[in-house]
């Protein structure tokens, strides 16, 4: 596409440094474990287009997705492998993606006999809560549960190709308590049915849990996170986005001048304020007033005054700074806005971040 000469508000998609840490992701795969990449919220924020290819190179073979329309880009995109929903879905959602050749997630009976009768060569993952998430998974701890998964499995039979669940913590206690039970009810479904485990992926793990130092069961490790350098940078995985923006005006102000609406901020001295031409439609939330900062030729200037929709104030004293020049709100070289920085300054985890800025901006790939 063509992209605007100059616009006012931009991330960086860096590709060299999503095909590396995919590459260090796959070192840290057990051995005979396979790799799903998760695409999900538009490859976290970076565009399913740009990220397909490089999961491609890798040779990785499956990809996890939500929506329909992220099915879609995942198969434009040139990907021909094994496509699996990760979370339940509705009966038209279904239906719509069966032309994308979807694996669907199934935990009730309902979804178990439409498949059955009006998509049977549609394959189906069996998902257990065990103890889990609660949002989506089928609980068979209860006789109630039990019947239910009896039903769905007679209803699918070797329709069913995965048995899947997801730990909601990571923590090692926490993790070997879910594995165990994982385990454990995985047994009891293939010793109650005539499932054939030679045919039935098992899966389980994340990101998370594929830096984690507790082995699991299973055989195969649903990742996205790790792939954008959003965890382990200690063990060489690096940010792979940019938020960047430009000065656009530079002005000066007398003590006790008010900065922003409210008069939330008092100038307590003669201070030099840059606006910047990024705001809180373009992911820079009210929550960071007065808590964070921008790099703008590797200088370091808190932000003031409250957020506006599409500028920000932030002071420059003693700075040297232009105006038209760029400005890093997250990301940057020798002197980065971090992740830790930007998780403390906006209240919230860099998944959040990276797929709420990618969908706002303007994505331009390096």
């Amino acid at each position: 596409m063509t992209l605007p000469p100059c616009p006012s508000s931009w991330c960086d998609i860096h590709r060299d440094r999503i095909l590396t840490n995919i590459s260090l992701a796959l070192s840290l795969l057990p051995e005979g474990k396979r790799m799903c990449a998760v695409m999900k919220a538009d490859a976290y924020g970076h565009g399913i287009s740009q990220v397909v290819p490089l999961v491609m190179a890798h040779g990785i073979d499956c990809i996890g997705i939500t929506s329909n329309e992220e099915a879609r880009a995942v198969r434009e995109a040139g990907f021909d492998g094994t496509l699996i929903r990760i979370r339940a879905a509705t009966v038209s959602e279904i239906a719509e993606a069966q032309q994308h050749r979807v694996e669907e997630q199934v935990s009730s009976v309902e979804i178990a006999a439409y498949l059955a009768a009006e998509q049977p060569d549609t394959p189906a993952h069996l998902a257990l809560n065990a103890s889990g998430m609660s949002r989506d998974g089928l609980e068979i701890g209860s006789p109630e549960g039990r019947a239910e998964c009896f039903e769905i499995i007679r209803l699918l039979g070797a329709q069913i190709v995965g048995i899947t669940t997801h730990f909601p913590s990571n923590a090692p206690e926490d993790l070997r308590a879910s594995d165990r039970l994982f385990q454990e009810q995985v047994r009891w479904v293939f010793s109650h049915s005539d499932l054939d485990r030679t045919r039935v992926t098992v899966h389980a793990g994340s990101s998370l849990t594929l830096i984690s130092d507790v082995p699991v069961v299973g055989d195969m490790f649903r990742c996205g996170a790790i792939f954008y350098g959003i965890l382990r940078q200690d063990a060489g995985f690096a940010p792979t986005m940019d938020l960047k923006s430009r000065v656009v005006s530079l002005q000066h102000y007398e003590a006790g001048q008010t900065v922003g609406y409210d008069r939330a901020h008092v100038l307590d001295a003669p201070r030099s304020i840059a606006s910047i031409s990024i705001g809180y439609a373009n992911g820079i939330t009210r929550v960071s007033q007065g808590r964070g900062e921008v790099l703008i030729g590797g200088q370091r200037a808190p932000i003031v005054g409250k957020i506006s929709m599409n500028t920000i104030t932030v002071d420059v004293t003693g700075l040297d700074v232009r105006v038209g020049q760029e400005v890093y709100l997250f990301g940057g070289r020798e002197t980065a806005i971090t992740t830790a920085q930007s998780e403390a300054q906006f209240g919230t985890i860099m998944a959040e971040l990276y797929t709420d800025w990618g969908g706002r901006n303007l994505r331009i790939y390096r």
